[in-house]
């Protein structure tokens, strides 16, 4: 597996990225954040300790559904697929179409990695 580098912009500075580097103004670095966060505080929520287990849970037992996971840690499955539904939004992990049609969660990056720009410039120092 590898690391996802996220970063924190608002949405406007998310859509003015998008909209320069559509039109050829910005070039995407090889080592700039892949998925975006609106503020600390979703980053956060998203990986609140909770779902730090479940992640964990997830790449450790490779649950072959959504019932599997539910028992292998008492959540309940309506709460693990809306949870699983925004992380894989996020690119957290995917979600498999398995035996018989069911969901398998997969966790696609085994660390994450947050670039936080403090100020509007970013002076050597």
């Amino acid at each position: 597996m590898s690391t996802l580098k996220v970063g924190i912009a608002t949405y406007q500075e998310m859509k003015a990225r998008t909209m320069a580097v559509a039109r050829g103004k910005l070039r995407v670095a090889r080592n700039e954040p892949k998925v975006w966060f609106t503020s600390t505080e979703s980053f956060a929520k998203i990986l609140s300790a909770g779902n730090r287990e479940l992640l964990q849970v997830i790449a450790e037992r490779e649950p072959g559904s959504l019932d599997e996971l539910a028992r292998l840690t008492g959540r309940a499955k309506s709460n693990l697929s809306r949870t699983l539904k925004t992380m894989a939004g996020y690119g957290l992990v995917r979600l498999d179409r398995g035996e018989r049609g069911r969901i398998a969660p997969k966790v696609t990056y085994d660390r994450i990695e947050l670039d936080l720009q403090l100020s509007l410039s970013r002076k050597a120092g």
